[in-house]
């Protein structure tokens, strides 16, 4: 499927751009104004999981919600306005009353302000922070440029997943909250018509999201992580992480162990074979360009499907 056509056309940056980058210095420091991280999703992989490995590990503080959605404009919504208000009943302490307080003020405004977005992260003080938000996969490239130059040593992280999986789990999100109505589970026809909807398809391109973020990140500073480990081998991949943003790895995250899944309850849609390899077909391409361009995990998800 054409992914370009549902989002912006991505541009080289300019040279002097990206020499400026380079030469600054690439080193994270806790305590700095800020958010010292920021995990562009990817969404159905893994970023709820880590949220709560965050919020509840003593080198962190976190903000009260886990998606900020600041940059990709969601925050304007009815019902992140809502998410807001159950976050307020639910704040633990008086940062996170801070937080909403400041939020809700700097949101009222239309136009990105990165010296306001910077103030949110006060409440931190010396410990580490950052921003869980999936839909910043998605950011067009000025914006990313944007972010990157207002926050040159800001840690990127992406949670990779298998394109087939990923897009189910999305469907399946989708249908259990109504916000599409239940299709027939064995018709092709009626799965691709969802699959090409924009919000799944955008999603469901890894590779090119990678590319288009590693454009603006210096190397050093961001890390692809995959859902695989996650399911396989969570404690390392906990550690791994935890090492990457500069916290103590051998810290517990409270009582939550590695492999606490709070949404492993939640009614999925079953997937037939039929349909899997329907799916597998659908994105073969992008499988393919995943393990070339992610290598790790995604080399081994072309075979999955006999590719």
């Amino acid at each position: 499927m054409d992914f370009e056509k549902h989002t912006a056309a991505i541009q080289e940056p300019s040279l002097q751009a990206r020499v400026s980058r380079l030469v600054k210095k690439k080193t994270q420091v806790k305590g700095v104004a800020g958010p010292d991280f920021c995990c562009i999703g990817a969404q159905k992989a893994g970023t709820g999981w880590l949220y709560e490995q965050l919020r509840s590990h003593p080198d962190f503080w976190m903000p009260p919600l886990k998606e900020l959605h600041y940059f990709d404009r969601l925050w304007r919504s009815q019902r992140k306005a809502g998410r807001a208000q159950v976050a307020r009943k639910e704040a633990r302490d008086d940062r996170d009353i801070h937080f909403l307080d400041a939020m809700e003020s700097l949101y009222a405004h239309s136009e990105i302000d990165l010296k306001g977005y910077t103030q949110l992260f006060s409440s931190k003080g010396t410990l580490l922070s950052g921003d869980i938000t999936p839909g910043y996969s998605i950011l067009q490239d000025e914006i990313i440029e944007r972010i990157v130059g207002w926050f040159p040593d800001l840690k990127v992280i992406f949670l990779a997943r298998d394109p087939v999986e990923r897009a189910w789990s999305h469907l399946s999100m989708w249908v259990r909250h109504k916000t599409i109505a239940p299709f027939d589970l064995t018709d092709v026809d009626a799965v691709t018509r969802n699959l090409l909807r924009p919000e799944v398809l955008v999603r469901s391109h890894p590779s090119k999201i990678v590319a288009r973020w590693r454009r603006y990140v210096s190397p050093e500073l961001f890390r692809v992580y995959f859902f695989d480990d996650l399911k396989r081998k969570p404690i390392e991949l906990r550690y791994s992480i935890l090492e990457f943003l500069g916290a103590d790895p051998e810290k517990a995250s409270g009582e939550l162990a590695a492999d606490h899944n709070s949404k492993a309850r939640l009614e999925k849609l079953p997937l037939a074979d039929k349909v899997r390899s329907h799916i597998a077909r659908f994105f073969e391409q992008e499988l393919k360009a995943c393990a070339a361009e992610l290598g790790g995990p995604a080399m081994e998800w072309p075979a999955r499907y006999g590719f």
